[in-house]
């Protein structure tokens, strides 16, 4: 079980706003983890654009989950983990840093704010700390909750996206992936498209 990333954003109107990010790119090649982590920002972004206020989702892509909820508020989180992650628990460490960070940074700040002008820095130490699910027993406050709400899981990126739309077009149009990322996407695409079954 293993966690990669977890971050925070503001749903504006039409584009999702990173605030602050936290990944563990530990399980990755050296030379992979800068596309690697910006192929995560990528994704987080877009998952966050397309999920509406107050719902939770879990979104599959390849062999990875990202979870995500967006509050009322228009703040959310996107926690990409593993499959064999618990999902009760990726929802209980979002609901837990959603909270914190509402508390600690003002709402004011939301929309304009960057990583760098955000001063909240507890997303890396939940990180490593709930790379043991364990972590989160004594957590159970949110299980009501989580009871009650209807999680989506869909079933690829696709599902996510809007009818006509390819993620390899929002690849090449994206702001927050450089040329070596994008080349790197292609080359990924590629390798994986001939081991598929026809």
């Amino acid at each position: 079980m293993k966690l990669y990333s977890l971050s925070i954003l503001h749903k504006g109107a039409s584009k999702a706003n990173l605030l602050k990010a936290a990944y563990d790119l530990s399980s990755f090649s050296f030379f992979q983890r800068s596309s690697v982590q910006e192929f995560m920002t990528f994704t987080t972004a877009l998952i966050v654009e397309r999920t509406s206020q107050g719902s939770r989702a879990s979104v599959k892509e390849q062999e990875y989950l990202c979870h995500v909820y967006v509050r009322n508020d228009s703040l959310g989180a996107v926690l990409i983990a593993d499959t064999e992650y618990p999902q009760r628990v990726c929802f209980t460490l979002l609901d837990k840093v959603l909270d914190e960070f509402s508390k600690q940074v003002d709402s004011i700040d939301w929309p304009s704010g960057n990583p760098d002008t955000i001063n909240y820095r507890a997303l890396d130490l939940h990180l490593a700390k709930y790379q043991n699910p364990r972590e989160a027993d004594a957590m159970t406050k949110v299980q009501a909750e989580l009871d009650e709400t209807k999680i989506i899981l869909h079933n690829t990126m696709e599902s996510l996206l809007e009818r006509g739309e390819k993620l390899d077009d929002l690849v090449s149009k994206s702001e927050h992936l450089g040329t070596q990322s994008k080349a790197f996407y292609k080359t990924a695409r590629k390798q994986n498209s001939c081991c598929e079954v026809m």
